[in-house]
C-alpha cells in the first residue's frame, strides 16, 4: 500500500505539526501550499526536526490540473485537508471570499480525488460549526447552527462530504472538529504564525509577552461565565496532530464518513489564560477590555469520548505545557518566521 498522503495547506500552523507526525510515523507527506498565509521556513523547520522534509509543491488547492498531476506522479492513498481561510472576524466582513475560497477549493480537490479514485480523505473542520445554544459539553450530535460564515463553510463542506458518502460507500472520510489548537513543536523550530492580524488569543496573548505588541484586548468580560470571559477548550497542536494519524489508521481499517471532536473537554477562561500565560512567560501582558465581538459564542468546550473509544486517542498536555510550548517557540522566533 502507498503511504503518499496529500497535504493540502500543510506549511500552516496545524498542518506543519501533523506533517511532522506523519513522516515521524513513516508516511510521505507531499504539501501543496500556496503560502498565503503560511511560510516557506515553517518547511525548514520540519526537517530540522525530522531529519528530512515533505515534498513540497507550491499551488492551490482549487487548481484542477495541478491537482491532477499530483495525483498521477505520486501514489497517493490519503488526503489530509487544511487549506482554507479561517478569520471568523474576516469571514463576517467578506463572507462571499469565504465560501469561494473554502467550499469552492474543496470541491476541486473532490473532483480530482474522485476521478484519481483517491478516496480517503480527513477533513479539518472546526467547532463553530456547533449551535452555541446547544448544551455543554458538544458530543458529534450536538445540533449543528454555525453563527458566523466561517463556521457556515465547514458545515458547507461537511455536508457536501456526507453526501458524497452516502452515494458512494466506497469513500473512507473522516471530520475531525478542532476546537482551539494552541502550543507549538517542543523544539520551537515550527509554530503558529499568522501573516494577517491573528484571530486566536494565544499568538495574541504570546506576542504581548514577547514585545511586539503594547497590551492584549479582551473582547468582552460580562458574558455569562465565572470571570465573565469566554471559555475555550485549548488543545496541544501536537495532540491535534496526533488525531490525525489515529484517524488514518481508523480509516484503512474502516469505510464511511465518521466524526470525531478533538478537545480536551475542559475549558480555560480568556483571563484563566492570561493568568497561566503571565506564570510561564514572566511577562506583565498588559490587557484592556473591550466591547464583544459579533460571532463569539460564550462557551464551547468539546466531548472527546468518541475519538478516545474509537480512534484510542487521548489528549497528552495540560494548559500549562501549551503555554510554555507556545512561549519557547515565540522567545526563539519574536517576529515569526521572518
Amino acid at each position: 500500500m502507498s503511504n503518499y498522503v496529500l497535504v493540502t495547506g500543510g506549511a500552516g500552523y496545524i498542518g506543519s505539526h501533523s506533517v511532522v507526525a506523519l513522516i515521524e510515523a513513516g508516511y510521505n507527506p507531499i504539501v501543496l501550499d500556496n503560502f498565503s498565509n503560511s511560510s516557506k521556513e515553517s518547511i525548514s523547520g520540519i526537517e530540522k526536526i525530522c531529519g528530512a522534509g515533505p515534498v513540497v509543491i507550491e499551488g492551490d488547492v482549487g487548481n484542477s490540473s495541478l491537482l491532477m498531476n499530483i495525483f498521477s506522479s505520486y501514489n497517493v492513498n490519503s488526503v489530509l485537508h487544511f487549506s482554507g481561510l479561517k478569520s471568523v472576524e474576516e469571514s463576517t466582513a467578506e463572507p462571499l471570499k469565504y465560501y469561494s475560497e473554502n467550499v469552492g477549493s474543496s470541491l476541486s480537490l473532490l473532483r480530482a480525488m474522485q476521478e484519481a479514485k483517491v478516496q480517503k480523505l480527513i477533513f479539518s473542520s472546526s467547532a463553530t460549526v456547533y449551535n452555541p445554544e446547544s448544551q455543554l459539553p458538544y458530543t458529534e450530535k450536538s445540533p449543528t447552527k454555525p453563527i458566523n460564515p466561517y463556521g457556515q463553510t465547514k458545515l458547507c463542506i461537511e455536508q457536501i462530504l456526507h453526501g458524497l458518502a452516502d452515494v458512494n460507500p466506497k469513500w473512507r472520510i473522516g471530520i475531525l472538529r478542532y476546537f482551539n489548537p494552541v502550543g507549538a513543536h517542543p523544539s520551537g523550530h515550527i509554530g503558529e504564525d499568522p501573516k494577517q492580524q491573528p484571530n486566536n488569543l494565544m499568538p495574541l496573548i504570546m506576542q504581548t509577552a514577547v514585545g511586539r505588541r503594547e497590551k492584549l484586548l479582551i473582547y468582552g468580560d460580562d458574558y455569562d461565565t465565572p470571570d465573565g470571559t469566554c471559555i475555550r477548550d485549548y488543545i496541544h497542536v501536537s495532540d491535534l496532530a496526533r488525531g490525525h494519524l489515529s484517524a488514518l489508521r481508523y480509516l484503512d481499517k474502516h469505510e464511511g464518513l465518521h466524526i470525531w471532536n478533538l478537545g480536551t473537554g475542559k475549558g480555560t477562561s480568556v483571563q484563566e489564560l492570561i493568568k497561566k500565560a503571565r506564570e510561564v512567560t514572566g511577562a506583565e501582558i498588559k490587557t484592556e477590555i473591550r466591547p464583544k465581538r459579533s460571532g463569539d459564542s460564550p462557551e464551547a468546550v468539546a466531548d472527546p469520548k468518541k475519538a478516545k473509544d474509537e480512534l484510542l486517542w487521548h489528549p497528552e498536555y495540560s494548559i500549562g505545557n501549551m503555554c510554555a510550548d507556545h512561549w519557547n517557540w515565540q522567545r526563539q522566533n519574536p517576529d515569526g518566521y521572518q
